[in-house]
């Protein structure tokens, strides 16, 4: 028969080093349980765990799907030092007295482990657990929860890899042709960090009669299976855009950056949990559903350095100006010389400033000068390779 008694005056788990943010596979979780009575109590033994699982756990339809992994289960039995115990282990703590029993047990090495995690439908979490088991009493517990983040080096070479793609929609209106709209896109690699700016270069084709507007954000996708079904979740979150493209235009855009706010890095190793981020560039088309480009992207833990990419980064430099140029359009052919006016000066006209205005502003026109009648250079007197940077905007 198990009396109900009061609980200890204090029971909990101590860790040493209290201001670590996140531990990672290897790292040693050391600790204490202190124990504070009010009253005598005969301790059988003071049980310790190392917990470490996933789990899922959703509806989907009538049915409730669940599923569990476990990553850590260590076990031990704590003892006081200097502390007279019976002969079946036992030991009598007194009111008054701070019972200190330490511990401590290493993580499982690289590999092994997957970052902590909370979501809607399941959660990778990381506890110390101690219970107190008492002689003619009932069990007391207490548990000390603790965050693993595993590292991910986006300086790796399949992460430091560029990352492109082209998708293109045809469009109607009441089954009428109505042209297309296309996305050419590219990244300079897979792999960022908290903090570091996204650099994409795009070319947003508008070949329908509606007035478009190109858009990127970084998504969130969330995945849970659990009993061979799937539950995805997606989420939007730190967005750009660029400016309105009306029929007929294109939009170029040169390193238009996009800033990765702070996040969970990527859930890497995880059978039942994955947390996976693309950069998503959009077009969002009036009267239609927006086309989509997706990218994929790698939260990491260990920032860019740019060292273990510098013999690749300069071999893929000559191809990097041919890839740039897919994206801008080559100029037109020259006006031929009986098209200039011959009262000497063609009429004043206005020209977007195009270096002077951010991305959420009308851009600023300014008027050219009068251009008098003198034959123009020859196209081998124009340097090549002198881009402008920013957003610029352009006739197909």
């Amino acid at each position: 028969m198990v009396v109900l008694s009061k609980k200890p005056k204090s029971f909990k788990i101590e860790l040493h080093d209290s201001s670590k943010a996140f531990y990672s596979s290897g790292d040693k979780v050391a600790g204490r349980v202190v124990v504070e009575v009010s009253e005598i109590t005969r301790v059988t033994a003071i049980r310790l765990y190392g917990i470490g699982c996933a789990q899922v756990e959703y509806s989907k339809g009538k049915q409730r799907c669940k599923d569990a992994v476990d990553y850590l289960n260590y076990q031990d039995v704590l003892h006081l030092d200097q502390q007279p115990a019976d002969s079946d282990g036992s030991v009598i703590l007194r009111p008054g007295n701070r019972y200190e029993y330490t511990f401590g047990f290493e993580l499982p090495q690289s590999g092994q482990l997957v970052s902590s995690y909370k979501g809607k439908f399941g959660y990778v979490e990381y506890y110390v657990k101690a219970v107190m088991e008492r002689t003619c009493q009932s069990d007391v517990e207490c548990k000390r929860y603790f965050e693993v983040e595993e590292p991910i080096d986006v300086n790796t070479p399949d992460l430091t890899s560029p990352v492109a793609g082209a998708k293109e929609k045809k469009l109607t209106c009441m089954f009428i042709p109505d042209g297309s709209v296309s996305i050419t896109a590219k990244i300079d690699r897979k792999g960022y960090c908290e903090g570091e700016n996204i650099c994409i270069n795009a070319r947003f084709e508008n070949a329908c009669s509606r007035i478009i507007v190109p858009k990127a954000a970084i998504i969130i996708t969330h995945t849970y299976r659990a009993n061979g079904r799937t539950k995805v979740l997606r989420e939007k979150i730190s967005a750009v855009r660029g400016n309105h493209i009306i029929s007929g235009m294109c939009d170029i855009w040169q390193g238009k950056t996009l800033r990765v706010p702070k996040l969970k890095p990527t859930i890497l190793g995880c059978n039942i949990i994955h947390m996976d981020y693309t950069l998503m560039i959009y077009v969002h088309i009036p009267g239609s559903e927006k086309l989509t480009l997706e990218l994929p992207l790698v939260i990491g833990t260990i920032p860019f350095t740019g060292f273990a990419s510098r013999t690749s980064s300069m071999s893929r430099q000559e191809g990097s100006s041919t890839a740039t140029s897919s994206l801008v359009s080559m100029p037109s052919a020259p006006p031929s010389y009986s098209e200039i006016p011959v009262h000497g000066c063609l009429d004043p006209f206005i020209t977007p400033l195009l270096d002077e205005y951010d991305e959420d502003d009308c851009p600023i026109f300014m008027h050219a000068r009068e251009y008098h009648q003198t034959p123009p250079p020859a196209y081998t007197e124009v340097q090549e390779g002198c881009n402008s940077s920013g957003t610029t905007l352009q006739l197909c």
